[in-house]
């Protein structure tokens, strides 16, 4: 008898976390998603609630979670800097204390775990394209920093857990992802500039829009996730993914406004602190290892997320974008 896995997504109502729960379900998983709903909405799994396979708990990983699963998925922190600025002591939490809860109840179950790390791990980098061996420039005291080595130290934790424990793990580097679920008021860059341009407001521009970021669909990335928790236990990562063509912030908002066929003008404004000049990953160890490239280029992207956020702005669910200056920064 084929028994369904049991997968635990942490952060399951999130942007990424509620597509990542989508895909386990059309292939066939039984999820449990949990959230403690501070950044995660209960419209982005509205339409899983009543399947068959879905179980949703609101639990903070900061606390212990007893369950039995078969895999975990471990992706719950903020993951913007308006949301992980506003209460940074809690964010450094999430990433520490919730990695080490969901490593000890991967311990526990003998559960594969995977955890979500970030491209923010390399701070702002000294070497281009990052690849996995760079070890990162990264601020431990500044406003970033609560995300940035919450990460990091989430990796050690995930290594050591596997040195220890022979536990089965998984890491993740996550390149800027973008696409529909995303929080209008998150201070990301594609939503910010895409809900200006729908909303005629000026495209908020920090600095001379020359930095640059890479941009990788979300059904991309997810495809990556699944792969890499597929993938045999000698490949643990961390791997970067996200998707390697480069672009300015100035090309970027370029692009939308025309996709829009908005009249916003693009106001300038001074670049926050620690905002990284270059981000971009090297993806040949994904390419290698899982046979993973981003298929969905930023045009088509753009558009499909434009047609979500016309959407919410036309069932009023999205009203404008909020911008803080101390906090936003172009992720």
């Amino acid at each position: 008898m084929h028994l369904e896995k049991r997968i635990l997504v942490t952060g399951g109502a999130g942007f990424l976390g509620s597509h990542l729960c989508e895909r386990l379900l059309h292939d066939g998983a039984q999820v449990i998603c949990v959230d403690n709903f501070y950044t995660g909405t209960h419209a982005n799994v509205a339409g899983l609630r009543n399947h068959p396979r879905f179980e949703l708990i609101r639990h903070d990983v900061s606390f212990p979670l007893f369950v039995e699963c078969d895999e975990i998925y471990n992706l719950a922190c903020p993951a913007s800097p308006i949301h992980y600025q506003r209460d940074p002591v809690q964010t450094t939490k999430t990433s520490v204390v919730g990695a080490i809860n969901m490593l000890g109840l991967a311990k526990r179950v003998k559960a594969k775990v995977f955890q979500a790390s970030t491209s923010e791990v390399y701070g702002d980098p000294s070497v281009h394209p990052q690849p996995e061996a760079y070890w990162g420039n990264v601020n431990p005291i500044g406003p970033r920093s609560c995300y940035d080595e919450g990460k990091r130290c989430a990796e050690t934790l995930f290594f050591d857990y596997r040195r220890q424990h022979a536990l089965q793990i998984k890491v993740a580097r996550i390149f800027n992802t973008y696409g529909p679920r995303m929080h209008p008021n998150d201070g990301r860059v594609v939503s910010s500039f895409i809900v200006q341009a729908l909303t005629g407001k000026d495209i908020t521009m920090f600095g001379d829009g020359s930095q640059t970021r890479s941009f990788c669909y979300v059904d991309d990335l997810i495809d990556g996730f699944i792969l890499l928790m597929g993938s045999p236990d000698t490949v643990i990562g961390p791997i970067n993914m996200g998707n390697p063509g480069e672009f300015t912030m100035l090309e970027l908002a370029r692009e939308i406004v025309e996709l829009t066929g908005s009249a916003s003008r693009i106001s300038h404004k001074p670049l926050p602190q620690d905002d990284p000049r270059q981000r971009r990953p090297d993806i040949t160890l994904a390419n290698e290892v899982l046979k993973w490239s981003p298929r969905v280029a930023l045009r088509e992207g753009l558009r499909k997320t434009i047609d979500y956020f016309d959407e919410q702005l036309r069932s009023r669910r999205v009203q404008d974008v909020i911008v803080a200056p101390a906090l936003r920064e172009q992720v």
